[in-house]
Order: structure tokens, then sequence, then C-alpha cells
């Protein structure tokens, strides 16, 4: 198995002809920028984060994010019958476990979670290290690893999830193969812009879960959200001057981006896991 720049561009094509639904359980710092995400990058969204119906809607909806970044009890018990739901009726869904090894209340949230097997893992580095259990110092939504140090412990986590990521200056995502081999896929570039805009990395995790509803593989998905953001965020950063601009023109890049510049600008490359294991 390997993936292509080409790949990208046909998932990309994809999410937009099919329009994807989101469900978002996200938290209350992210809610709106990560809708105008989606609608900007050719998915859609509903936040539906109360537990009579949380269940209901994944199981309806094209993908689902449970992002653990304001958790309380209520949202907690969304997410635990939103990540049941979504499960049971086959829906793909991305857990993103904002914070986790620095609180223990949500580590163990996170835990829980994962008997419900998410599709898809996507965090920071020291959130991916936490959530498997190698330790790690977690700084809330920012992290003090490097991507290419989580690489073992995003794929222990393969045991509960298909794709898992870590993302930072080189996004370090693993999946498993149809042989059960795994494949590291890097993809580079990006700006030092989007950590200065709130929810480009929570935006990120529910871009995924619209990926996941239309790529041809878990993997597939994975990257292409990972370069859509990638390749939007260098134009972005072209034509603006600070954050405010840069939002703003980040927004319209993920809109404007189209299959065939998405996959010349990719930086993308794979690698056999056992490189830097």
């Amino acid at each position: 198995m390997t993936i292509t720049s080409a790949d990208l561009g046909t998932a990309l094509d994809a999410l937009r002809t099919r329009v994807p639904l989101v469900h978002s359980l996200t938290n209350i710092v992210s809610a709106n920028f990560l809708t105008n995400v989606l609608l900007a990058a050719g998915a859609s969204n509903a936040h539906i984060d109360n537990a009579h119906e949380a269940g209901d809607f994944a199981r309806i909806a094209g993908g689902v994010l449970v992002n653990l970044g304001t958790p309380d009890d209520g949202t907690a018990a969304a997410f635990t019958a939103a990540a049941e739901a979504a499960h049971d009726a086959g829906t793909p869904w991305v857990l993103d476990p904002v914070g986790v090894g620095g609180l223990a209340w949500r580590s163990g949230l996170a835990a829980d979670l994962l008997k419900f097997r998410p599709t898809a893992i996507r965090g920071n580095a020291s959130e991916v290290i936490a959530l498997a259990g190698l330790g790690g110092d977690t700084r809330g939504v920012d992290s003090s690893d490097d991507p290419a140090a989580a690489v073992p412990a995003a794929v222990s986590l393969l045991q509960h999830a298909e794709v898992v990521s870590a993302s930072g200056p080189v996004d370090h995502l693993v999946g498993r193969d149809a042989d059960g081999g795994v494949l590291g896929v890097r993809i580079g570039g990006g700006s030092a812009m989007l950590p200065r805009v709130t929810s480009t990395g929570c935006s990120l995790g529910a871009l995924v879960a619209a990926y996941l509803a239309v790529a041809k593989t878990p993997l597939v998905g994975l990257a292409a959200a990972h370069a859509h953001v990638a390749v939007a965020s260098e134009i972005a950063e072209a034509g603006s001057s600070g954050p405010g601009s840069f939002a703003v023109a980040y927004l319209d890049a993920l809109y404007a981006l189209d299959a065939a510049t998405l996959a010349d600008r990719v930086v993308l490359d794979t690698f056999e896991v056992a490189e830097i294991r």
C-alpha cells in the first residue's frame, strides 16, 4: 500500500462532490471557527453535544468528531453516546484527545472512549504519547514533543484505531494496510501562523472526520485533511500580515484550493515505521 499526491486530490474532489455532514462535539472555544473551516473546505457541520440527541445524530452523520477541549459531565455523556452510536452504525469517528495526560479526569474519559474504536485519533505529539501511556508533557493545546517522537505511541494506538496522526511542523501519520503492516506518512509544509489562530487544530480534527466520510481508505482521508490544511495555510500566510488577516485568508484558501493545486503543492512522503521507531 502507498499513498500518492493524486490520491489526495481525488479525496478533495470527493469531498466537494459529496459534501459530507460532520457531527462535531467540540469545545466552546472552537465551535464557530471549526464550522467555518468545514464550510469553506467543502463539508457541512452540525454541533449537537447533548446526551439526548448525540447518539441518534451520530448514526446518520457522515463523520463524527469527539474533541475533549472543554468537557463537563453533560458533554462527557454526549461523547460516550456519540462514540458508541458511531461505532455501532459504522460511522467514521475521530477522537481528538485535547489535554490528555495533564488532567486525570479527561484522561480517563479518553481511555474509556477508546473502547468504541475511533476510526482516527488526531492530536499533537504530546497528546498522542500521553494517550498511549508513554508519558510526555502536555501543555493543553500545545505540544512539547516532536511528532517523529510520537510515532511509536501512534503505532501502539493502532490497537484501538485504524489511523493515528501526530501534528506538528511535519505531521506524522500511521495506519495499517490490508496485509496488517503499518505505513507511515509525513505531511510537510504548512504555516507557523496556524498556532496563532484559535481552533486550527480542532478544526483539523473535524476536517479529518469529513474526509473519512468520502476517502477510499482511512489513511488517505487522514492524509488528505492534513494536506488540505498544510497547503491552504501556506497560501494564506503569503497573503496575510498577521493572525487576523491570516484567519480570513486561511478560510479563503481552504475554499479556493482545488485538487490539482493540492496534488502539486503537498509535501508528502511515506516511510517504513521501523525507520524512526
